[in-house]
């Protein structure tokens, strides 16, 4: 198999030294071609992770689901969301679930802390425990449930590549990204499961989802409510409120996608090392360097005294 060969994107200068280099590849594209790109990716496939999750939700429209359950664009966003956990993430998905007549109990996704540095202060402070609503995945969850019941397909095993939701997810993604070839499928970090793609690939299929009319309520859904695909201190969320006509969303694995609905052009970054730090670095840069977006990033190396000892360099 080809070894993908990325490029050096950031360096981390302390004093007059580099301390740290992150590797990686930047691509731009617009729906009929690539128009830049660093690294040699020899259309290597990156599994999507996160960045799934819109694609994935195109099937709540394609079904129905967003008028059966008559779902606010709120709940529309938090089956997109990879949510930091918050209060407000938690009361749209119990919001959803009460439309389903389900709770907690049917998500298959698990438990982890919430992404929230201050959620988890305050569940410490309290001596709360996490539940499953506050997996990042959680909406998404919600979501392929509630499109077993409108199919009448099971709900316990709702994760297996083999269930009828998750082969229609795979048509629909093949359909979406205009897949020529079979790439790798395993599990992603929730448990269900996950393909991969050539990064061109991944960037066709956003830019087929959101330019299209048909899918006018998730493009909404994103540009109306950012603080629910993300949250607190989340990449994502910082790109849509500080511009217009973008919609981001990150994924596991160093990966970010971003997509100019005026420009119908989309660029991705993945990191190799997936440093989240690094890849916040490339993608405000990169916005920067298009015009596209000035999104805050502190670029300085500081002590914990606050004196300045280097600085974060794109390249």
């Amino acid at each position: 198999m080809f070894n993908p060969r990325p490029e050096i994107l950031v360096k981390y200068l302390r004093g007059t030294l580099v301390e740290e280099e992150h590797y990686g590849f930047r691509m731009l594209a617009d729906k009929e071609r690539i128009l830049e790109y660093n690294g040699e990716t020899g259309h290597y496939p990156f599994y999507l992770r996160s960045c799934a999750k819109p694609l994935q939700a195109s099937l709540l429209i394609d079904y129905g689901m967003d008028i059966k359950y008559d779902m606010s664009e709120e709940e529309i966003a938090i089956c997109c969301a990879s949510h930091a956990g918050e209060d407000v993430h938690l009361n749209v998905e119990k919001s959803l679930l009460n439309k389903l007549g389900l709770d907690e109990s049917y998500l298959k996704c698990g438990i982890h802390k919430p992404l929230s540095k201050t959620k988890q202060q305050e569940m410490l402070l309290k001596g709360e425990e996490a539940t499953p609503l506050h997996n990042n995945c959680a909406g998404k969850h919600i979501m392929m449930l509630g499109l077993c019941l409108m199919n009448g397909w099971d709900l316990k095993t709702y994760d297996s590549e083999e269930h009828p939701l998750q082969i229609k997810i795979k048509e629909k993604i093949t359909e979406l990204c205009e897949l020529k070839h079979r790439f790798p499928v395993t599990k992603d970090g929730c448990g269900v499961p996950i393909m991969s793609m050539p990064l061109e690939d991944m960037l066709r299929g956003y830019l087929n989802l959101f330019t299209n009319p048909r899918y006018d309520k998730i493009t909404k859904a994103f540009l109306e409510h950012p603080y629910i695909i993300g949250g607190e201190d989340r990449l994502d969320t910082k790109i849509i409120e500080n511009s217009e006509n973008l919609v981001a969303k990150v994924g596991a694995g160093g990966l970010c996608v971003v997509v100019n609905l005026k420009e119908e052009e989309a660029f991705t970054v993945k990191i190799s090392d997936c440093d989240m730090k690094a890849r916040e670095a490339v993608v405000v840069r990169t916005l920067k360097n298009l015009h596209w977006a000035n999104v805050p990033f502190d670029t300085l190396i500081r002590t914990i005294h606050g004196d300045i000892a280097g600085e974060i360099v794109a390249v």
